[in-house]
């Protein structure tokens, strides 16, 4: 007799589906940390239409998707959902997975109950106007991604999905393995090959941001497959045998840098001249590796504000900046000149179609593509794995957690048909979290001198000769009252809230009526500054030159600075205003 509910690593005999299930559920009233969000819960097994399947889930890759789902922003995702009719007021989460298909509908032909498989995160109407005249449904208004933007993803017992997700599972991998690349392998391969005008082939360079990462080593291995030149981006000396393990030709260390963030405006000679000087280097660092003077036809963006001024820069003529997402934030800048006159293209992309999907599988299948799994996860600790990724101490490459799985390293059922080189990462690792030219005359590049040819003016001015000594400030633990008071005493809009004698943060007015919003005076006043306060502190050391706080501000798009001594201990601030009275002067 089938049973109601079977328990987490009970499996069901094959195609019988019972009517409740295990699953781990977000919901409205528990938006915050994952750790809070998500609560094991049992809700019924859901019903599937003539086009989908039910997978028994044996495991669930870890995505940054339902961190935001957990926290309820940028998107409430259930009440996105229930706008559109949907009932449930639930999310689960999860869009990758690993499994064995338990039912299909009626119209389903390319799987049969019994079948192991993975499942790529993109959905679709199958019934859309544009998709069924044949374009791509990456493209179709129904789009939708799998376990964030629906419901019934892979972080439960049983799974929802259109039969045109399900691939084949490679099957030398482990579940887990096979449950942790789909997601960022395909977005890697539509970047890659997914623009038939700069599509990568053989004997091109590609530029990889990030090639200790998920995505970024997806990248390489994809890149290196088509016969491209993979040269890795890596944020420390420990991530170059990685990369090199997995395919790149060699990497460039961007902490050898420091040119990073918004361009400096085109009217600032100084920071112009300084950030071109660095971006020179970080070139002539990509020439030293190929051991020519050859630019990438690709470059495979992801960090977006803090590194597309580079991209854009060190992409060949007629090159493509491609980009997936903005991790260091979305304000990028470009130098439009470089834009026009080198007749580059910055192109967006995201995730892939069931058609670049299983081509990027194909690889996995065939053994070429390693699945980077840096840790796997029990089913009870889903919200940990989460926490880790929100508060950016997850290690680098892909995670999965278990679900069906009985343990950890079960699924395989074949040898690896590729013997590849085993990259791993080390043990510790986890995530750190312009004057215009006329039209006639060349453009700098990455062909000039780098120390040579510009020239930086600087009277010699010290940010301490301008600065206001001493800062108004307050602690985390202060009532948000006190920094209201504070301000008004002092007639200011914001102040430094200090811990240990670092400025950690800054509160403003406009913080303050945030907190007022929904809230009576009363509550408002009790809350501690700690909760409002805007994290980070804009800051320049007072024995900095002047030109170059001055720089930053303009690149920042702010107008002071707390300025620090040696020891990081705020002392002063630097304002717009104290510059003007200098030019005055």
């Amino acid at each position: 007799m089938a049973k109601d509910l079977y328990e987490i690593g009970e499996q069901p005999p094959l195609g019988e589906v019972p009517s409740n299930m295990h699953a781990w559920l977000v919901r409205e009233e528990r938006f915050g940390q994952p750790t809070t969000a998500f609560q094991k819960e049992v809700v019924p097994v859901p019903s599937i239409a003539d086009d989908e399947c039910l997978v028994y889930v044996m495991a669930a890759g870890i995505n940054y998707n339902n961190v935001w789902a957990a926290l309820g922003i940028p998107v409430n995702v259930i009440k996105a959902r229930n706008k559109q009719g949907e009932k449930e007021n639930f999310h689960i989460g999860g869009s990758d997975a690993s499994g064995i298909v338990y039912a299909v509908g009626k119209d389903v032909t390319n799987v049969k109950v019994g079948d192991e498989v993975v499942a790529h995160c993109g959905q679709w109407n199958r019934n859309c106007p544009w998709v069924t005249a044949g374009n791509d449904p990456m493209y179709s208004p129904s789009f939708r991604i799998w376990g964030y933007e629906t419901n019934y993803g892979s972080f439960a017992q049983f799974a929802k999905v259109q039969a045109q997700q399900l691939m084949p599972k490679p099957k030398h991998m482990t579940w887990e393995e096979s449950a942790s690349y789909v997601l960022v392998g395909a977005t890697a391969w539509r970047m890659l090959h997914g623009w038939p005008e700069h599509k990568l082939n053989a004997g091109d360079v590609a530029l990889i941001w990030g090639g200790a990462g998920g995505l970024g080593s997806m990248a390489i291995q994809i890149a290196k497959a088509s016969g491209a030149i993979p040269v890795a981006v890596v944020s420390g000396e420990d991530k170059i045998d990685y990369c090199m393990k997995l395919g790149a030709k060699g990497c460039i260390n961007r902490k050898n840098f420091d040119h990073w963030g918004m361009l400096p405006h085109w009217k600032d000679t100084v920071g112009y001249n300084n950030w071109l000087k660095g971006v020179r280097s970080f070139g002539a660092a990509l020439w030293d590796i190929l051991g020519t003077k050859a630019s990438p036809k690709v470059v495979f963006e992801h960090p977006g504000e803090s590194t597309m001024p580079t991209s854009m820069f060190v992409c060949d003529t007629g090159g493509m900046v491609v980009i997936c997402a903005g991790t260091t934030g979305y304000n990028a800048t470009v130098d439009l000149r470089y834009l026009w006159m080198r007749q580059k293209r910055v192109q967006g992309s995201h995730f892939a179609n069931c058609v670049q999907a299983n081509d990027m599988n194909e690889l996995a299948v065939e053994g070429l593509l390693d699945p980077c799994m840096s840790r796997c996860f029990t089913y009870d600790d889903l919200p940990v794995a989460h926490q880790l990724m929100h508060d950016n101490k997850h290690p680098h490459g892909n995670m999965a957690v278990l679900i069906g799985a009985p343990s950890f390293g079960t699924g395989k059922s074949a040898d690896a048909p590729v013997k590849l080189a085993k990259a791993t990462l080390p043990k510790s690792d986890v995530h750190d979290t312009p004057h215009p030219y006329p039209l006639s005359m060349p453009l700098p590049s990455v062909a000039g001198e780098i120390e040579a040819e510009i020239k930086v003016f600087d009277d010699g001015s010290k940010v301490r000769d301008q600065m206001h000594k001493g800062i108004i400030f307050c602690s985390k633990t202060d009532a948000l009252e006190d920094a209201a008071r504070v301000m008004i005493d002092n007639d200011v809009h914001a102040v430094v809230v200090v811990d240990n004698n670092l400025a950690v943060g800054v509160v403003s007015q406009t913080d303050i009526v945030m907190a007022r919003q929904g809230r009576t005076p009363e509550e408002t006043r009790a809350l501690p500054v700690g909760q409002f306060m805007t994290d980070g502190c804009a800051t320049c050391h007072a024995d900095a030159p002047l030109s170059a706080a001055i720089t930053d501000m303009l690149r920042r798009r702010i107008h002071r600075l707390v300025v620090v001594d040696a020891d990081s201990k705020p002392i002063g601030v630097l304002s717009m205003t104290d510059i003007i009275r200098k030019v005055l002067a």
